[in-house]
């Protein structure tokens, strides 16, 4: 059995107990000598990569030593989970809620909901995105229902953030490349097929950019990343660059070589904010919306680890989490239990403020973690899945279950034990558990139970079919 064990920093700087103390949002409009108290942040997301896609967790198949430098020298979180797929931790992650709270349809972030960016632009950062936005609009023209669901999410100028540059911010039919020859909407302006250039590149250039311009300021940078998605195409260090006509190639053979470039983008942006004098003042978060996809099969050690993405087995929730700020985080791992939900408090208490009172939220703050502080831990975690209606998701259904450090438990009664720090996922016989797996079950039953209690989505409490038609 593998032992959890957490690794306490001793010590603690003065400075980090300043930064994560909880007082109120009265810090807005403060000096800039008591601003300089609180990081810039850095907050990048992974699209499509579980925790077997590092060498900092134990796989073998890929390069990632930027990533693996950050874990070393940083915080790296052993239970970090997502949820299955990208639309579903994507407004997770920015309004601090799950999923039954306020999901519409796929690829929609209600109009109207509250973000981190709002909170951090209201907190005083200066705000920037750059990136996969995908939360306007999704469905294409021609399928069934679409017309009710098309361009009614959130358009990223409206989501908090001063500045945005952003792959598939409008149609889908209209979303064009996010690699090689990128389309993306930069601050109002569409810019179509940029030929020769590669868009993780350009977004690493407005990231740089903008910082740059604000670094007398706190900052607060969103980089959803687009990397390592489908489609799997050569990267600016594949052979296959080299011949224009090969760069939107497909094949499962690029993946090593995009997580590969993923993990090179990671390390470029941590050198930009090294060259304006930055990183000693900046905690860089990287985390991930999901498993990696199912087409790819990688490896912890000798364990075969097929790609979970889009399902609720461990390797579609459990991600990487890494936190990395020189001489206020000091090395080590932890195993408390993350989910999504918990970045929105966290951002909050970084920022020395709170999440105002009449926003809802399901998330725990992990900052006192950072720092080697106890915090409030959670015992346990919530994953309400399911994300229809959408173009694609005919073959979807609904999954609600709770987790903890041991055991997960399904709602229609399926258990599994799931100690330890890798994929491991055990189905239990409910006839012959164990009396820890009896209290196990017990007490998530009753997880499951009182988080299905509202506020729900008017989605949630009626299920759906990939069209929209009440099931």
């Amino acid at each position: 059995m593998t032992t959890l064990t957490k690794h306490p920093v001793p010590n603690l700087p003065a400075i980090a107990l300043a930064v994560i103390a909880a007082v109120s949002a009265a810090h807005i409009g403060e000096s800039p000598a008591q601003e300089t108290s609180r990081p810039h942040i850095v907050l990048m997301m992974a699209d499509d990569l579980g925790i077997e896609g590092l060498g900092c967790y134990g796989g073998t198949d890929y390069q990632t030593p930027n990533l693996d430098r950050l874990a070393a020298n940083g915080l790296r979180f052993t239970h970090a989970y997502s949820q299955p797929l990208c639309t579903p931790t994507r407004i997770e992650i920015m309004t601090g809620k799950d999923n039954h709270r306020n999901w519409l349809y796929f690829g929609i972030l209600p109009p109207g909901e509250q973000t981190f960016g709002h909170l951090m632009r209201d907190l005083g950062y200066r705000t920037c995105i750059a990136g996969k936005w995908q939360l306007q609009s999704y469905d294409p023209p021609d399928f069934p229902n679409a017309e009710k669901r098309r361009g009614v999410g959130m358009h990223p100028k409206d989501a908090g953030f001063e500045e945005y540059s952003l792959f598939h911010s409008l149609h889908t039919e209209s979303k064009g490349s996010r690699y090689a020859n990128p389309t993306f909407l930069r601050n109002g302006q569409l810019h179509e097929a940029v030929e020769g250039k590669y868009g993780e590149d350009l977004a690493v250039e407005f990231i740089a950019e903008f910082m740059e311009k604000h670094r007398g300021e706190p900052m607060f940078v969103y980089y959803p990343m687009a990397l390592p998605h489908w489609p799997m195409v050569p990267t600016p260090d594949s052979d296959a660059w080299k011949n224009p006509g090969r760069r939107l190639e497909e094949d499962t053979k690029y993946f090593p070589d995009m997580v590969a470039y993923m993990d090179k983008i990671v390390g470029d942006l941590t050198r930009e904010i090294e060259k304006l004098g930055l990183r000693e003042d900046t905690l860089i978060l990287f985390y991930s919306d999901n498993g990696t996809d199912a087409r790819i099969t990688s490896h912890i050690g000798d364990e075969i680890v097929p790609g979970g993405k889009a399902t609720p087995a461990q390797s579609g929730i459990r991600v990487p989490l890494i936190a990395n700020w020189p001489g206020k985080i000091a090395a080590g791992t932890n195993s408390d239990l993350i989910d999504a939900s918990d970045f929105l408090p966290t951002l909050a208490e970084l920022a020395s403020g709170k999440v105002p009172d009449d926003w809802h939220t399901d998330g725990v703050s992990f900052a006192p973690q950072l720092f080697g502080k106890e915090g409030t831990p959670r015992e346990w975690a919530f994953f309400w899945y399911d994300p229809r209606p959408g173009w694609d998701k005919e073959r979807f259904s609904r999954a609600i279950f709770a987790l903890d450090h041991e055991f997960k438990l399904f709602s229609d009664g399926r258990m599994f034990d799931i100690i330890g720090e890798t994929m491991r996922e055990v189905p239990l016989d409910l006839e012959s558990l164990s009396p820890e797996a009896q209290a196990a079950r017990e007490k998530l039953r009753g997880v499951i139970a009182r988080m299905l209690r509202p506020p729900m989505s008017p989605a949630a409490e009626t299920e759906v079919d990939a069209y929209g038609n009440p099931i």
